[in-house]
């Protein structure tokens, strides 16, 4: 059996009060909030007898029953799985998919890790040549189909670090050379995918260029693929030799969904 090695954040609704104050917008891409209904406190219990028409003294056990409500999430919610969708409405003059258009095979699949940790810095982007020196220490070429996870190391720093919000970014240049070598699949341990929004905000007004706008998610409307943000415990894993699973649920026709992703390693 193989082992398996779990690469998904856990959604702490504790982490939303983490963020420094002009992103306390984006909490619902962090965690849920979650009201907790515990079996042996009152909102348990009282749920349970609504339910059930019985009263706290008809409760075979004295407790009622464990539930949570959550609100105010976004389907990019922690480590997610983002659908064609959200990179645009259309590619190849085809509709865009959506999370629920994509089958299962196509979320299993082989993987690389590329580690590009010794040549990355916050805020800059990961080049052609980190890329390619990290797929060289891998010692197998990306094949059609591929998930190819990139290790920056931000999975080091918390939401308190303003270095968490630096993280290293692809290019439209440098993710269409994964996705013309046949990647599928493109994650990353950093929040996000691109660089940070301020960082392209600066290019975009000094260049007038509005290809510098969201560049990285924007090339998978040119080769279709699958951006998965904010994994963990790639350094667990083989550089190859592992299948990944990434499972979103199955939000109808949303841009993403939120994932349990998990290697399956021999």
């Amino acid at each position: 059996m193989p082992r398996l090695i779990d690469l998904t954040l856990t959604l702490d609704p504790a982490n939303r009060a983490k963020l420094p104050p002009p992103l306390a917008g984006a909490a619902k891409v962090v965690a849920p909030a979650i009201e907790y209904f515990h079996p042996a406190e009152q909102k348990g219990r009282d749920e349970f007898c609504a339910y059930l028409g019985c009263r706290h003294e008809d409760l075979p056990d004295g407790e009622g029953w464990g539930a949570e409500v959550l609100t105010d999430m976004s389907s990019h919610c922690g480590t997610h799985v983002d659908a064609p969708l959200h990179s645009g409405s259309r590619i190849g003059g085809q509709r865009a998919r959506t999370i629920t258009d994509i089958a299962l095979e196509e979320l299993y699949r082989p993987g690389l890790v590329l580690d590009v940790r010794p040549w990355v810095k916050p805020a800059e982007e990961i080049t052609i040549e980190m890329l390619d020196r990290a797929l060289q220490a891998t010692g197998r070429r990306i094949e059609e189909g591929d998930a190819v996870l990139i290790r920056t190391g931000q999975e080091r720093y918390t939401m308190t670090d303003p270095l968490f919000y630096a993280q290293p970014g692809m290019s439209r240049a440098s993710t269409l050379h994964l996705t013309a070598q046949g990647a599928t699949i493109l994650g990353t341990d950093a929040v996000a995918w691109d660089l940070p929004f301020g960082v392209m905000a600066k290019k975009f007004k000094e260049s007038g260029d509005k290809q510098a706008l969201w560049d990285g998610h924007k090339a998978i409307l040119l080769k279709e693929a699958f951006i998965v943000q904010q994994m963990t415990n790639l350094g667990a894993l083989p550089l190859s030799g592992f299948m990944v699973g990434f499972f979103p649920i199955k939000l109808a026709g949303c841009s993403a969904a939120p994932a349990r992703v998990v290697a399956f390693v021999n």
